[in-house]
């Protein structure tokens, strides 16, 4: 009889088991994350990256949502849920841009993309010479208007500024 009750027992383990790894591979599709180890992530819902990547030559520092082991390579996901999008965002591929550029750096392999995940769809963003180069080209404009007296608005969307920290001081906001 304490063979059945094992039994049972193991048999329950087992389906418990099942269960939860089909919930993971769902969830794990929902975020629209590729086959491969969880390396880091930058999420609320999940434990906080322990170090950001950095990159002394470029002055950058930053955590992509994801940082999944896939293969030899690592695949940064960045994740925009409140967004249904047809195309992704300029600024959204230059963000996951500069993932990819720190990947480089921190690991010196070139990754060959990244993902974005949007509400209802995911997009591959192939890391090519010309978005490297488009990163660069920002980080440095970037730099130089750190130190312009006057810098106008990079956007014509009322609605961010709505919700932009430097609002109550902007002379040019939208809303």
């Amino acid at each position: 009889m304490l063979w059945v009750g094992m039994l049972l027992v193991g048999t329950g383990l087992a389906l418990a088991a099942l269960v939860l790894w089909a919930y993971s591979q769902r969830r794990r599709g929902d975020l629209g994350l590729p086959a491969g180890r969880v390396v880091s992530a930058d999420t609320s819902g999940w434990r906080a990256c322990e170090r950001p990547l950095f990159s002394k030559r470029y002055r950058l520092t930053g955590r992509p949502d994801y940082l999944v082991q896939a293969g030899r390579s690592l695949v940064p996901v960045e994740i925009k849920p409140g967004r249904t999008v047809s195309q992704p965002y300029p600024g959204d591929v230059l963000q996951l841009g500069a993932y990819l550029l720190l990947i480089e750096e921190a690991t010196g392999q070139r990754p060959s993309h990244g993902l974005l995940r949007y509400r209802e769809q995911t997009f591959e963003v192939p890391y090519s010479r010309s978005l490297r180069a488009s990163v660069i080209a920002e980080l440095s404009e970037m730099r130089r208007l750190r130190s312009a007296r006057r810098v106008a608005p990079q956007h014509n969307e009322p609605q961010r500024c709505l919700h932009c920290g430097h609002r109550e001081h902007c002379e040019e906001r939208l809303a």
